[in-house]
């Protein structure tokens, strides 16, 4: 079981469990998360393996045959805004709940599998949103076995199922929706209004570990050593005796996709660490030392910082800046696997939420950025992509991490992008501007280590709008650039809030930045939660 803890700054964090990966089943057999638009459909996919269950998000338009051929275990329906009865609402093929395969259906899923199995949803007048009170039926009820009769959600509706299924029984209410759960025992069917993923739904675990291992039967056999041996398993079978370059940029996604092809094909493996001149102050010097004198993993150290400031020279557009700096990786990449010869694959440590947002997984979710170890890579690039962690989040690529060694300030550095310092310059890129951000992100991680408060935040960074603002210094006036920082809370990226920093510390910052680095005057902080805006400003 998972136990969870909230910590000063409003953060949840999960206990270390081994709970992660596959043993035999892995993707032949997954859950199969279906995205009906919902803004925590990655959240309930996150919430299955927790559970220990491997599961996939998948696309509305996933088709009978499509969910056979997988050998799905489960099928579980996401919220989403709209209401059933619109016409452009997202729909499923009926013949899904036809399968046999266990279905269950969350708030908005719930009311389309009511309406599609002859049941009803209509607008009352009693919405929900937030905190609810729900009482739940105190016998034979699989979901909430074992539970208080009366008990606490977090509701998201203005409709709801007015009449459940032929077949379902009704097994929990609350004072504004007298059917917030049914259950079709003999049909494997079952919904909940409410949202069992979020926080604020106490025993919302336990309603999903009771679907998952009781109603599907599906045991908690998805374990960090068991991704390790498989993706070995797995990188062995695809490489075979080939030559392999990995991208590495110093960050925990690229460090542990470097483990584990390391630990797959040894010394077939080359990491090439470009510094594109766009990383943080010192970390060229951390990231050799790691992997070249403490994994001993072959390393070549690239400085190619004049070739990709040429590049973004003159350009504002956020994604002209990571098509064009994805392009100039991979064309040094190809540089140095012609130098070291016979080079065919290059391992990246592209994870599942970049998928996600680069629109490339089936549709299921509109592209938000192009991610360069996704969606800016050119079309005539002359190696073979390896992504061992494609199919992770960022905790569960942590925990593989910590299974393979890798040292604990690795483990848990924040997410840095690809495009490093450049798509966090908001607009031209310069040195002037490069040299300036390194120094006030330096003093920000700095301050934020010092006070305690580095592991209880899933991002925090300084952003440098390309604009100047009047300030004065002593008695004259300057004319210079503002810093904005941005510290959030999450769990995975997709969703996030913005953290509550301490005053004094945000006081002390701000002092340290303008004092210490002339290009600035002025410090700000970005109180927006993702959505609507993204974690990265560009």
């Amino acid at each position: 079981m998972t136990e969870t803890a909230t910590d000063a700054v409003g953060v949840r964090h999960e206990a270390e469990s081994t709970t992660l990966t596959p043993g035999d089943h892995h993707e032949d057999a997954p859950v199969l998360v279906v995205d009906l638009g919902g803004q925590y459909a990655q959240l309930i996919a996150r919430r299955v393996r927790e559970c220990g269950v491997y599961s996939e998000l998948v696309s509305s338009a996933i088709t009978p045959g499509e969910v056979s051929a997988r050998n799905a275990r489960a099928i579980v329906l996401s919220g989403g805004p709209a209401s059933v009865y619109a016409d452009d609402a997202p729909r499923v093929d009926p013949d899904l709940f036809e399968l046999g395969v266990p279905v269950l259906g969350i708030c908005y899923g719930m009311q389309l599998m009511a309406q599609e199995l002859g049941g009803a949803v209509d607008r009352t007048d009693a919405a929900e949103f937030g905190r609810a009170d729900l009482s739940v039926v105190p016998d034979g009820s699989q979901l909430f076995r074992d539970q208080p009769n009366e008990q606490t959600c977090w509701m998201s509706h203005r409709d709801s199922v007015v009449a459940a299924p032929a077949g379902a029984r009704v097994v929990a209410s609350s004072p504004a929706t007298p059917i917030a759960a049914f259950e079709d025992v003999d049909a494997h069917r079952y919904g909940v209004q409410f949202h069992p993923e979020v926080v604020h739904t106490p025993y919302g675990m336990d309603v999903l570990r009771h679907f998952l291992h009781d109603v599907v039967g599906a045991p908690a056999e998805w374990t960090a050593a068991a991704v390790v041996e498989e993706e070995v398993e797995r990188i062995r079978a695809h490489v075979g005796d080939a030559k392999v370059l990995c991208a590495l940029s110093g960050g925990v996604d690229s460090a542990v996709a470097a483990l584990l092809v390391h630990k797959a094909v040894g010394e077939q493996l080359t990491c090439v660490f470009v510094d594109h001149g766009f990383l943080r102050a010192d970390e060229a010097v951390n990231v050799v030392g790691t992997f070249d004198e403490h994994f001993q993993v072959p390393l070549v150290h690239v400085d190619a910082s004049d070739r990709f400031l040429a590049r973004v020279a003159g350009v504002v557009d956020p994604e002209e800046k990571r098509r064009n700096i994805g392009e100039e990786f991979i064309r040094v990449f190809e540089e140095e696997a012609r130098r070291l010869g016979d080079i065919r694959y290059l391992v990246q440590g592209t994870l599942y939420s970049d998928v996600i947002e680069s629109g490339g997984h089936a549709g299921v979710a509109a592209k938000i950025k192009s991610h360069h170890n996704v969606g800016g890579l050119p079309d005539d690039m002359d190696l073979e992509l390896v992504e061992p962690l494609r199919l992770l989040f960022k905790d569960e690529v942590r925990r593989v991490g910590a299974e393979l060694g890798l040292a604990e300030n690795m483990v848990w550095r924040h997410p840095f992008p690809g495009p490093g310092l450049a798509i966090r310059i908001i607009g031209e890129v310069t040195v002037e501007r490069l040299d300036a951000l390194r120094a006030a992100d330096a003093i920000l991680l700095d301050e934020i280590r010092k006070a305690g408060l580095y592991r209880e935040l899933w991002q925090c960074f300084a952003v440098l709008p390309a604009v100047r603002s009047v300030g004065v210094q002593g008695d004259e006036r300057t004319y210079a650039y503002p810093i904005v920082i941005r510290a959030v809370t999450s769990e995975d990226a997709m969703t996030a809030d913005w953290a509550y920093l301490p005053h004094e510390v945000l006081q002390v910052i701000s002092t340290r930045i303008i004092n210490e680095v002339p290009q600035v005057n002025r410090v700000a902080l970005d109180i927006s939660s993702k959505p609507p805006a993204t974690i990265e400003w560009e």
